[in-house]
Order: structure tokens, then sequence, then C-alpha cells
């Protein structure tokens, strides 16, 4: 078979999956904040509701031939899986650095979509694509790896950030497997079962004491909380289609690569310490971006 022309869907469908972590960037860094000043659960909540009334909006809008039961239920997995992700992403990000939290995140959200799809859904990327899938998994390890003399909360931020690796693997491969003709849809449908397993974690959340007692929140803290939501479900959004014009491995790959967002603004920002091993994984998240969308 010949190599794809540079207006091959490849090249579409890459670009979609690279907005898709551009937006998942920044909603992490706006949730992770806001997470800082009131309660983590509350910041999933709102974050999904907010995701859940845009997506309901514009879905009948979208196109498409109309989702199928099957679109309806592989959604709604995504959304469980979505709703796991934030509220420990969230946690973990309220009592840890940022830079380390997103990137352990994406460790697990990318292996497991990209090995089910290579072992499962018989998909064979080009030598050039597992190169770059190889290479992006050390690079977020070496990324999420502290620098000496790292907080003692760190310890437990890396265990929400793993966490929500595995939610986020679900979310991307369960979404993946709705049809073509479902428009949005199944977007919709895991804001729908994101809400609810948000809200039963926060129902579980409210028989604990507060460690710390924090002031209500005021308006604009809900409202940035909700936006959060609303550009993670942009972000899924773009993931959903570049999963349809791409290969599974590619979209989550590249997708996988929101944490360079939060990083930066760590560091940048946040005054968050990088380690030298650190900026290596930084670099060579890049380089495996490249090596992926090679034709």
């Amino acid at each position: 078979m010949p190599p794809p022309l540079p207006c091959d869907p490849l090249t579409v469908g890459a670009l979609l999956a690279l907005a898709s972590a551009l937006l998942y960037g920044v909603s992490d860094v706006v949730g992770g904040i806001v997470s800082r000043r009131m309660p983590f659960v509350r910041v999933a909540l709102w974050g999904q509701v907010g995701g859940l009334v845009v997506t309901g909006v514009v879905a009948p809008f979208a196109g498409g031939a109309g989702p199928t039961s099957a679109d309806l239920l592989w959604g709604g997995l995504s959304g469980v899986g979505t709703g796991v992700a934030m509220v420990a992403l969230f946690r973990g990000m309220s009592r840890g650095a940022m830079s380390l939290v997103v990137p352990v995140s994406a460790v697990g959200g990318l292996a497991l979509p990209v090995v089910v799809a290579a072992l499962a859904l018989g998909e064979r990327p080009a030598p050039w694509t597992w190169t770059g899938v190889l290479l992006a998994l050390p690079a977020l390890w070496l990324v999420a790896r502290g620098g000496p003399g790292a907080p003692a909360g760190d310890a437990r931020a890396v265990r929400d950030g793993l966490t929500a690796s595995v939610g986020i693997g679900v979310q991307y491969l369960a979404l993946a497997q709705s049809g073509g003709g479902s428009g949005i849809w199944p977007v919709a449908a895991g804001r729908v079962t994101a809400v609810g397993c948000v809200a039963a974690l926060a129902l579980l959340a409210l028989r604990r004491p507060p460690a710390e007692p924090r002031p209500a929140p005021t308006p604009a803290l809900r409202l940035a909380a909700a936006s959060s939501g609303v550009l993670a479900a942009a972000a899924l959004v773009c993931y959903l289609l570049a999963a349809r014009t791409e290969l599974v491995a590619v979209a989550v790959t590249l997708s996988a690569l929101y944490p360079v967002v939060p990083v930066l603004v760590g560091l940048k920002l946040l005054h968050e310490r990088l380690a030298r091993r650190q900026a290596l994984g930084l670099a060579l998240t890049l380089a495996a971006s490249a090596l992926v969308v090679v034709p």
C-alpha cells in the first residue's frame, strides 16, 4: 500500500488528537488550580455538569445518523472512567504538584488502550508509530519522576495519578468503540454517567470530615470548575473524531500528550520544581509525537 498523502485522514486524525491533548491539558490546569481552593470532588462534579450541558445542547446538531444502544453503552462506560479519573486527578492535584500528578495519569491512560487495541482489536500500527508509542511510555514515566527532596504528599498524589490513569484508559478505549454514525452522542452519554459516578463519590466524601475547613466556593470558582469540564468534553469530542479516522493506538498516544501543558504551567507559573529527568521526559514526549505522525 502506498504511503498516505499529506491530505490523508491520518493527518486530520493526528491534528484532532493533538487538539484533544491541548484542550485536556488546559482543562487539567484550570481544574487543578480550582481544586486547591474548593473541595476536589465538587470541582469534578461541576466540571462534568458543565460538560453535560454543553454536549447535550450541541449533540443534536453535530450530525451523524444517530446513536445505537451499543454506542450509548460504550459512551456510558467511558463516562464511568471519566468520573473516576477526574475525582482522583483533582484530589491528587489538590495535595501534590500538578507537574507530577498529571503525567502519572497519562501513563496508564496511554498504555491500556494501545495494548488492548493491538491485542484485542487487531490493529497493526506502522513501525514508526510503535516507536513513538514505546518512546512515549518511558518519556511520561521520566516526567512523572519527582526530584530529590520531594514533599511527603507526593506519594499520595502519585497514587491518585495512577488511579486516574486507569479511568482515563477506560475512557479512551470505550469511547473509541462507538460507531462512526453516532455523532458526539457517546460523549454526551458519557457525561451522564460521569455526573452520576462523581455524585456517588461526592456522597461518600460527605461522610468523612474534611482534612481542613475551606470557605464556601464563590460563583467564579464554580464557573471555572464547570469550564474545566467543558474543555474536557471538547477534548473528548476531538479524540472521538480522531479515533474514527485514525488507529486507536495513534489517537490515544497523541491525546495522551496532554501532561505537557500542566507541566509547563506548573513550572513557569506555579514555580514547581523540575528534575533533570523530567526535562528529558518532556523532550522525549515531543519526539514521540513527531514519530507517531510520520506518514
